[in-house]
């Protein structure tokens, strides 16, 4: 892990590795979209629109979930603010996310499932270098392994503390137990659903697939990773609040591809007009002399 990538002394700046990671995901998740979107015969503007309020629900969400399930740790609303430091929930950036998306939606209509197309391979890019960021911050950790790759983290981190609370190592120790690097699990999961759900996009039939592919796929995963992770207990029906989730997404996404079956073989793209830029739809005007 490394917390801080990058500190000045004397200036008090300090580049944390997570909020590094976070913003890399972020760019490069709108990038991906925007570029994808416009293949698809969808306007940017759109995207770019949709990004405010996906971003901002999903970043409420994140920490609200966080807070919700780790409110012991929090002293002050100060200490909720620092979102940066590190403390956020997938799950919850998807829930606060879609719930922004909605809104837009209802607001500035647009091709809802062609859309979500278009932002589920990116999900899977954020979720590959947003986990990175999480092995950088030493949150989202794993349970005790007996495997070589293993990985112990030193005195004060989260998986030291954690360890400490419970009676697994003393508190003069100056290194936690090996742990499972469920960190990196999760990101080499992200970048394989990210080249698994790019290869089925230009093969899709119906607007909507790929996203109910990412829903099925990332629930799946995500369910088995909890056994790896140690940061979770129980919350119903013997299953941490991520397993719990992860079936309703799973069903979730499992029936709305039963749905789209039951679709036209259709796409947005294939009846979209072309995007047609401002500066060529000028030239377009422009009377011959």
């Amino acid at each position: 892990m490394r917390k801080i990538l990058l500190e000045i002394p004397g200036l008090g700046f300090r580049l944390y590795g997570y909020s590094t990671m976070f913003f890399i995901a972020c760019a490069g998740a709108l990038f991906l979209t925007a570029w994808r979107a416009k293949r698809e015969r969808i306007h940017p503007n759109s995207v770019f629109e949709l990004a405010i309020w996906l971003y901002g629900g999903g970043l409420i969400g994140a920490r609200l979930f966080f807070v919700f399930q780790h409110h012991e740790t929090f002293a002050s609303l100060g200490d909720i603010l620092r979102f940066w430091r590190g403390g956020m929930v997938f799950y919850g950036c998807i829930i606060g996310g879609l719930i922004g998306s909605i809104i837009y939606w209802y607001r500035h209509p647009f091709p809802f499932r062609a859309m979500a197309d278009a932002v589920a391979p990116s999900l899977a890019f954020g979720t590959a270098f947003g986990r990175l960021g999480c092995w950088f911050n030493g949150c989202c950790f794993g349970s005790i392994c007996h495997m070589p790759w293993g990985v112990q983290f030193p005195t004060g981190t989260i998986p030291w503390i954690h360890q400490v609370y419970l009676r697994q190592i003393p508190p003069s120790a100056e290194i936690s137990h090996p742990v499972h690097p469920t960190q990196l699990y999760s990101a080499i999961t992200g970048f394989a659903l990210l080249a698994f759900l790019s290869w089925y996009f230009p093969k899709r039939k119906r607007d909507g697939e790929v996203m109910a592919l990412l829903m099925i796929f990332y629930a799946m995963a995500r369910f088995a990773m909890e056994a790896f992770r140690d940061d979770e207990g129980v919350f119903f029906a013997g299953m941490t609040i991520s397993q719990n989730i992860s079936v309703l997404i799973f069903t979730v996404g499992a029936a709305f591809w039963i749905w789209l079956t039951t679709r036209p073989k259709i796409r947005h793209v294939d009846v979209a007009e072309p995007i047609v830029s401002e500066s060529a739809r000028g030239l377009s005007l422009e009377p011959m002399r």
